[in-house]
């Protein structure tokens, strides 16, 4: 017998919820239950994630919450980018072993000032509300600050991991980072959140948003939570203070570049995080890898080509995918490359912060002194060298200049 067709709400459940991680089967199963019945009641749910902006590039890290707020998008659900202009300036420490230092209010404007159009490379415009929690939370009046917090206990605090291990070890734990979780829950409060999406390990700043909404008379938010992306080093988490990071505004051929560089463990992780694939497909994938069907490198460009393709189109994608083979499998020189004209005798370090190959010159010194630089297939052999011919300019593996005197 054939099974008989999902609901629509079992559709929605089963692709909202793949790929969700919370560490506690329980709440899992409480979650799932929450969130059908809320999908049941045939409204529009009030959906949001946060994106504090510590730095100005989205990810692909970023990204797995922000493809499953395109998927409530495109079952016709209400979506909130939530840019953490105020929670930006505390740090999250959620995820660290000490605490992040405080950035000003001026570093994060402009960490932000690309998020909304970098967002709209996987959100629907038309479809999408974009707010800054700097806009409620700068306004807050101590008073009811005070009440807020009078809701937790200095315990709850503690008791969370990396709290614990902080203070095991005898490392200073700054008051303003218990804030955090209050000033990141009362944004669920102020949004009326139906569901919060967010990182594994901002499960208890979650959970303060429903505390605090249940207190305020609201009906507590359901909470989906997903795995930190590892980066493409396969250790750390993603993030570009590791420089591991594929940002969604990375070129076509970087990034497919950049997924071709990840070992074959951290490709396995990825698929399930990392593309549109439903989850029949992404276990089909992993199953053929495993069987031997279909080899890890085959995989890696299928892979590498639906990242590009997602951000890019389809068209980028084959480029690049051509690009990879005629460069870094062939070892040709690429079809087109930047042009940088020099003048005889110009160093080296001068001529890759000029092409943008390298942010200021001590960046450009430590390419050279990391044998990052070639000119015409020849390492550069130190920061003092000279150019005084035409030629390729290498830089890393994917960055090519045609250098013209």
């Amino acid at each position: 017998m054939s099974k008989p067709a999902k609901t629509e709400v079992e559709r929605q459940l089963d692709a909202l919820m793949f790929g969700s991680e919370f560490g506690d089967e329980k709440l899992a199963a409480a979650m799932r239950a929450e969130l059908r019945e809320r999908l049941a009641e045939g409204r529009p749910l009030r959906v949001y994630a946060g994106y504090d902006p510590s730095r100005p590039d989205l990810h692909i890290g970023h990204a797995i919450t922000l493809r499953k707020l395109r998927m409530f998008q495109d079952f016709g659900h209400e979506v909130t980018f939530l840019v953490g202009t105020f929670t930006a300036t505390v740090g999250d420490a959620s995820d660290r072993a000490q605490g992040r230092p405080r950035r000003s209010a001026e570093e994060v404007a402009e960490a932000s000032r690309s998020y909304a159009e970098q967002c709209y490379r996987i959100l629907d415009p038309a479809k999408t509300r974009v707010v800054y929690n700097a806009d409620w939370l700068s306004k807050l009046p101590l008073a009811e600050f005070v009440a807020i917090a009078s809701n937790f206990t200095v315990q709850q605090f503690t008791a969370r991991e990396n709290f614990r291990l902080r203070l095991k070890d005898g490392d200073p734990i700054g008051l303003h980072e218990l804030f955090y979780a209050l000033l990141q829950g009362w944004d669920a409060v102020h949004l009326r959140a139906d569901v919060q999406l967010g990182a594994t390990e901002q499960l208890f700043n979650i959970q303060a948003g429903r505390k605090l909404q249940e207190i305020h008379g609201q009906r507590p938010c359901v909470i989906l939570t997903y795995p930190i992306l590892v980066g493409t080093d396969g250790k750390a988490r993603m993030s570009k203070s590791a420089g591991n990071i594929v940002a969604l505004a990375d070129p076509p051929e970087e990034q497919y570049g950049k997924v071709m560089s990840v070992s074959d463990e951290t490709m396995a992780q990825w698929l399930p995080l990392t593309t549109r694939w439903p989850p029949e497909q992404v276990k089909r994938e992993l199953d053929d890898l495993r069987a031997g069907r279909i080899g890890a490198m085959d995989l890696k460009k299928r892979l590498a080509a639906e990242i590009v393709a997602t951000y890019h189109g389809d068209a980028a994608a084959q480029s690049a995918a051509e690009h990879f083979t005629q460069v870094h499998q062939r070892r040709e020189l690429p079809d087109e490359m930047p042009e940088v004209r020099i003048t005889p005798g110009e160093k080296v370090i001068d001529v890759l912060v000029r092409a943008g190959a390298a942010s200021s010159k001590s960046a450009a010194r430590r390419l050279v002194q990391g044998s990052g630089v070639r000119f015409e297939r020849e390492t550069v052999a130190g920061i003092d060298a000279e150019l005084s011919k035409s030629g390729v300019l290498q830089v890393g593996k994917r960055h090519f200049f045609r250098v013209v005197v």
